[in-house]
C-alpha cells in the first residue's frame, strides 16, 4: 500500500494491492472487504444507528467535514480489468467484489485498489483526528474480511472494536508532512525525508490489524525487555520513568507466563485505547480525592490496556461471536495479577483505612470483589445477558462492564473448581494452537475438557450459553461436636458446583466443593471446630443471592441478622439487615422547606423487598409530613413480561396553605420488554387504587369532595432514541362519581438537517360524570392533579409565579384559556419545530366540549426554549384565542416553565445510554 496523507484536508490517497490466497476448500465467486471507515459517511449507517440507540447526539449533529468515508474507489485485477463491486444495502461499510473468474481452493488473485480515505474527527469514537493535530488511525483502509464456515463474516462497524479481518501480511509506504512523526506496532523505518515530506516504510506479518498514530510531536515512550518493545503514551507525569519501566516489565512477563509469548516485536498501549475502555471504578475519581497511589493507577491502567491489546492482536478468534473469551481472559488475568501483586488492596483503596468507614461493606471488600458486584448490578435488574451472546447484541453496560466481568469471574470459578492448574495450562495450550491456525470457542472447550476428568458441560451450557442464575441455600443443618450434616436446596434448579466452607471466628477451617445434581442432597463433614458454615464464602461462583448462604452453628438463633444503620449508601452485606439513613429535603409552597430523614433498605443492588420511609417536618405549616412506600419485586427470567412490582405507598403533605391531604396508593406494575435487549421499546401496564383524603380549605375553593377513591388502569408503550421518539399511552379511571378514558400519542423526530419536530395528540372523554365541579374535569392548560401524581410546587395557585408551572398533560396548552376545563370530552394537538439549536416555535389546537354547551375551538402559539427536554423548558406565548398575548399587560405572568429538581429523574438522562 502507498498512502499519501493530506493533513489539511484530513484525507489519505491510497494505492493498494491485495494478493488474496484462497486457503479454504470453497470456490469463491466474490470477495468481501471491510471498509469500516465508510461507517462515518452518513447518518443512517449501522454506526449512526448505534449512536442514536445509545443517546449520543454528537454524530448526528456533526458537520459534514467532521465525518469520514471512502471515496473514488476503483478496483481492477492483475490484467487491469476493472472489477464491479457493491455495498450491501444494510452494510454500507462492506464491499463485495465480483470476481471476473472463480477462485479455486489454493489459488491466488491480485486486486489493485485506488481510493481516498476521509479521516473522521476523534470526537465520535476517540479514533481519528483531533484539534491538536494528532491522528490516531483505526480501520482506515480496505482489508479482506475473515472467511469462516464457507462464507465471509459480514460485520458492520458499531463502535465495538470487533472488526473481523483476515490475517494478512503488510507492506506499507506512508507519505506524511515532514513535521509529523509516526508511531506504529509494525516494523517501521524512515526511508526518505525532504523539505516537505517524509516517507515511512511499515511492515508486518500474520496480523489482523495494527496501530498507526501520526502526530506533530511523538508522545510515545519506548520500553523494551527481552520479550517485546512497548510503546505507550499513558498519561501519568507524577511517576518516574524507572517506576514505569518496572511496572511494564512486570506486566509483560506476567502475561507471557500466564498466557504465552506475544507474537510480534512491538505493541502499542495508548491513552486513546484506555479512554475507550477505562477501568470503571474509584480510580477514575479526581486526583485530589483519589484513594490510590499514582503508581498503582498507572499500573492498573497499563494492565487493563496492555492485556486488551495483547489479546486482540494475538488471538485469531471471531471478535464478535467469541468476545467472551477475550473478555474472560483479560479479566481473569487482571484478577490473578492483583492476587499475586496486590493481595490486600481494597476496592476503595486507602479510603478503607478511615475508621469512620469501617462499618461500610463497600470499604471492606477486596479489590477483586468489585467485579462480582458490578455483574450482580445487572442480574438483579434482570438485564444480564448470556456470556456467549454476540457482542453487538449486548446493551452498553453489559458490553463494557457486567458481561466482561462475569466472563472473567466464570473462568476464575472454573479454575478454582478444577484446581491442579488445569485452566492456566488449558489457556496456554489454546494460545499455542491459536498461533498456528484460526480458532474458535469450540477449540477452547475441547482443550478444557481434554485436561480434566470432571464433567464440565455445565460450564458451557449454563454459565456461558444461558442467562440461568445460581442461588443455593441451606435447608437443614444438624451438628455434633465432631461433625456437621446438612442439605442444600438449589433454588433455581441450575446444577452448578458450589463450595462450602467451615469458619471459626472468621478463619477458614475446611473447604469442600459440592457436585450437586439434585436439590435434596445431604452431606456430612468433620466439623473441625467450625462455628459457622457458609456456601460460596469467597464468591467463587457468580451467585445471585448471598444472603441465604450461611448458618451459625452456635447460639440460640442460628441465623439472626443484626440491624446495621448506615449513612447514605452501601453495598449489600449478606450478614446484616441494613437500614440506610440520609437527610432529605422537599419543597412546596404550602409546606415550605421540608427537611426529613429518609430510612430505606435500597443498597446498590436491587432487592426483592424494599421499603422507603421518609418522615419530615413542614417548616411553614409547623407539623409532621412525609411519605412511605413498601414494594415487592418479582423478576421473570425467560419472558417478555420481565418484572412485576407490587407496592403500596402513602404521602401526607399540604395542597393549600391551610389544608393537608393524605394519599394511599396500592399498585401493581407490569413491565414488558422486547426479546432483543438493545431494543429501546418499553411497555408498562399499571393497575392501582388511589385513595385520597383532603382537608377542606378556605383558600382552594374547588368544590371537590374531601375524600375519594379512584381505580386507575394505564398502558404505556414507548420507544426512544436520539433521532426518534414514540410514545403511546392509554388511561382509564373509574370511581363512584365519574368514569373517564383517554389516550395520548407522542412523536419526536430529529431530521438529517438537525431540525426537530415534536408532535403530541391527546383525546379524552367521560364515560359518565355525576360531579358538580371541574375538579375531575379535563384541563386545557393546568390539570388539577386530583391523583397527586405531579410534582406541583403550588398546586392550588391560580395566579402568580407558581401558577405558571407547566406540566405536559391532558390538553397541554401553554396559554391560559378562558374555558380551562372540559367536563364531556377534549382533543388537542400540540406541536413544536426547532428553528435554531434549542429555540423552537410551538402551536396547540384543540376542541373541548362541556355539558349543555357547543364545542369550542381553542388554540395558542409561541416560542419554546427546549433547554433540556422534559426537565428544563420555558414557553413564551405569542398568539392565542386571547389575541396577541405578547402585547398584553403583565406578560411576564403568562410565561410558563418546566423545572425538574428530582435527582433520580435527572440521573435517568445518564442511565439511559447504559441500560
Amino acid at each position: 500500500m502507498k498512502a499519501d496523507l493530506n493533513i489539511e484536508n484530513k484525507v489519505l490517497t491510497i494505492q493498494q494491492q491485495i494478493t488474496f490466497f484462497n486457503q479454504s476448500n470453497d470456490t469463491l465467486k466474490s470477495i468481501v472487504l471491510n471498509d469500516w471507515n465508510n461507517a462515518f459517511s452518513a447518518k443512517n449507517t449501522p454506526l449512526a444507528k448505534r449512536f442514536s440507540d445509545e443517546f449520543y447526539r454528537g454524530f448526528h449533529l456533526a458537520k459534514e467535514e467532521e465525518r469520514g468515508g471512502t471515496n473514488n474507489l476503483i478496483i481492477s485485477d492483475s490484467n487491469k480489468m476493472v472489477l464491479s463491486w457493491e455495498r450491501p444495502e444494510k452494510n454500507p461499510d462492506l464491499i463485495e467484489i465480483k470476481l471476473g473468474r472463480i477462485l479455486l481452493p489454493n489459488q491466488k488473485i491480485v486486486l489493485n485498489l485506488n481510493y481516498i480515505t476521509k479521516i473522521p474527527s476523534d470526537k465520535f469514537t476517540k479514533y481519528g483526528y483531533n484539534n491538536s493535530g494528532t491522528i490516531h488511525l483505526k480501520n482506515w483502509f480496505l482489508t479482506p474480511a475473515r472467511f469462516e464456515n464457507h462464507d465471509f463474516i459480514r460485520y458492520s462497524n458499531t463502535n465495538l472494536d470487533d472488526i473481523a479481518n483476515a490475517y494478512s501480511s503488510f507492506e506499507i509506504n506512508l507519505k506524511t508532512p515532514n513535521n509529523f512523526e509516526v508511531t506504529s506496532d509494525l516494523k517501521s523505518s524512515l526511508s526518505t525525508i525532504s523539505d516537505s515530506f517524509a516517507n515511512y516504510n511499515l511492515s508486518g506479518n500474520s496480523r489482523a490489524d495494527f496501530n498507526l498514530i501520526i502526530e506533530p510531536k511523538n508522545h510515545f515512550e519506548s520500553y523494551k525487555n527481552n520479550a517485546v518493545e512497548v510503546l505507550t503514551d499513558l498519561r501519568n507525569n507524577k511517576i518516574e520513568p524507572i517506576q514505569k519501566s518496572i511496572v511494564i516489565d512486570r506486566i509483560v512477563n506476567f502475561a507471557n507466563e500466564l498466557i504465552g509469548k506475544y507474537p510480534h516485536e512491538k505493541i502499542v498501549v495508548s491513552q486513546t485505547d484506555y479512554d475507550r475502555n477505562p477501568f470503571y471504578g474509584l480510580n477514575q475519581l479526581p486526583s485530589f480525592i483519589s484513594p490510590f497511589t499514582d503508581e498503582f493507577l498507572f499500573e492498573i491502567k497499563f494492565l487493563k490496556t496492555y492485556l486488551n491489546e495483547y489479546l486482540k492482536k494475538s488471538l485469531q478468534l471471531d471478535p464478535r461471536k467469541d468476545n467472551w473469551i477475550y473478555d474472560g481472559l483479560q479479566v481473569y488475568a487482571m484478577m490473578k495479577y492483583m492476587d499475586e501483586n496486590h493481595p490486600n488492596t481494597k476496592m476503595m483503596g486507602t479510603i478503607s483505612n478511615i475508621r469512620l468507614l469501617n462499618s461500610y461493606n463497600i470499604a471492606n471488600i477486596g479489590f477483586n470483589d468489585q467485579y462480582s458486584y458490578l455483574y450482580m448490578l445487572m442480574a438483579r435488574k434482570n438485564l444480564d445477558q448470556a456470556l456467549g451472546d454476540s457482542k453487538n447484541t449486548l446493551i452498553k453496560f453489559n458490553e463494557q462492564i457486567a458481561s466482561k466481568y462475569r466472563s472473567g469471574l466464570s473462568i476464575r470459578f472454573l479454575d478454582d473448581y478444577l484446581q491442579n492448574e488445569t485452566v492456566p495450562a488449558s489457556i496456554k495450550q489454546f494460545y499455542s494452537l491459536n498461533l498456528t491456525q484460526q480458532v474458535s470457542r469450540t477449540n477452547f472447550e475441547t482443550i478444557l475438557k481434554s485436561n480434566t476428568d470432571k464433567n464440565i458441560n455445565w460450564f458451557f451450557n449454563t454459565i456461558i450459553n444461558s442467562r440461568a442464575i445460581i442461588d443455593y441455600k441451606f435447608s437443614s443443618v444438624k451438628k455434633t461436636q465432631d461433625s456437621i450434616t446438612f442439605s442444600v436446596i438449589n433454588k433455581t434448579e441450575t446444577p452448578i458446583p458450589i463450595p462450602v466452607y467451615g469458619t471459626k471466628k472468621g478463619a477458614v477451617v475446611f473447604k469442600q466443593w459440592l457436585d450437586i445434581e439434585e436439590c435434596d442432597s445431604t452431606f456430612t463433614f468433620p466439623r473441625n471446630g467450625a462455628d459457622k458454615i457458609v456456601l460460596n464464602l469467597k464468591n467463587e461462583v457468580p451467585e445471585f443471592n448471598l444472603r441465604n448462604n450461611w448458618k451459625k452453628l452456635d447460639g440460640f438463633f442460628p441465623n439472626n441478622r443484626p440491624v446495621k444503620f448506615v449513612f447514605l449508601k452501601d453495598l449489600e452485606d449478606p450478614y446484616y439487615n441494613q437500614v440506610l439513613y440520609v437527610p432529605s429535603i422537599y419543597y412546596n409552597l404550602y409546606d415550605g422547606i421540608t427537611p426529613g430523614l429518609r430510612l430505606h433498605n435500597k443498597t446498590i443492588l436491587d432487592k426483592p423487598f424494599t421499603f422507603d420511609i421518609n418522615p419530615s417536618y413542614s417548616t411553614r405549616s409547623n407539623n409532621l409530613s412525609g411519605s412511605a412506600s413498601f414494594a415487592v419485586n418479582q423478576n421473570y427470567r425467560n419472558s417478555t413480561l420481565f418484572n412485576v412490582r407490587y407496592s403500596i405507598s402513602g404521602s401526607y403533605f399540604h395542597y393549600a396553605q391551610d389544608a393537608s391531604y393524605l394519599r394511599l396508593n396500592p399498585m401493581v406494575q407490569l413491565r414488558i420488554r422486547e426479546p432483543n435487549f438493545r431494543d429501546n421499546r418499553k411497555q408498562l401496564i399499571l393497575l392501582r387504587q388511589v385513595i385520597v383524603n383532603r382537608e377542606k380549605s378556605a383558600f382552594a375553593m374547588d368544590n371537590a369532595p374531601s375524600s375519594y377513591s379512584i381505580f386507575n388502569a394505564r398502558y404505556v408503550n414507548t420507544k426512544t432514541e436520539v433521532t426518534n421518539h414514540f410514545n403511546f399511552s392509554s388511561d382509564i379511571q373509574i370511581s363512584g362519581k365519574f368514569g373517564k378514558i383517554n389516550g395520548e400519542i407522542e412523536y419526536r423526530k430529529l431530521f438529517e438537517n438537525n431540525r426537530q419536530i415534536n408532535l403530541r395528540f391527546y383525546a379524552g372523554s367521560f364515560l359518565y360524570n355525576k360531579t358538580e365541579s371541574d375538579f375531575f374535569s379535563f384541563a386545557t392548560d393546568r390539570p388539577t392533579d386530583y391523583l397527586f401524581d405531579y410534582n406541583y410546587f403550588g398546586r392550588s395557585e391560580s395566579t402568580g409565579f407558581y401558577s405558571q408551572q407547566f406540566i405536559m398533560a391532558e390538553g397541554g396548552f401553554k396559554s391560559k384559556m378562558e374555558t380551562p376545563f372540559a367536563n364531556r370530552w377534549i382533543t388537542s394537538l400540540n406541536a413544536s419545530v426547532s428553528i435554531w439549536n434549542w429555540i423552537e416555535i410551538y402551536g396547540d389546537v384543540g376542541f373541548i366540549k362541556n355539558k349543555n354547551q357547543n364545542k369550542d375551538f381553542i388554540f395558542d402559539s409561541g416560542i419554546r426554549l427546549n433547554l433540556v427536554t422534559d426537565y428544563f423548558e420555558l414557553y413564551f406565548p405569542v398568539y392565542s384565542n386571547r389575541g396577541w398575548e405578547i402585547t398584553q399587560n403583565n406578560y411576564n405572568e403568562k410565561v410558563r416553565f418546566i423545572i425538574t429538581f428530582s435527582p433520580k429523574t435527572l440521573i435517568n438522562l445518564f442511565n439511559r445510554k447504559w441500560f
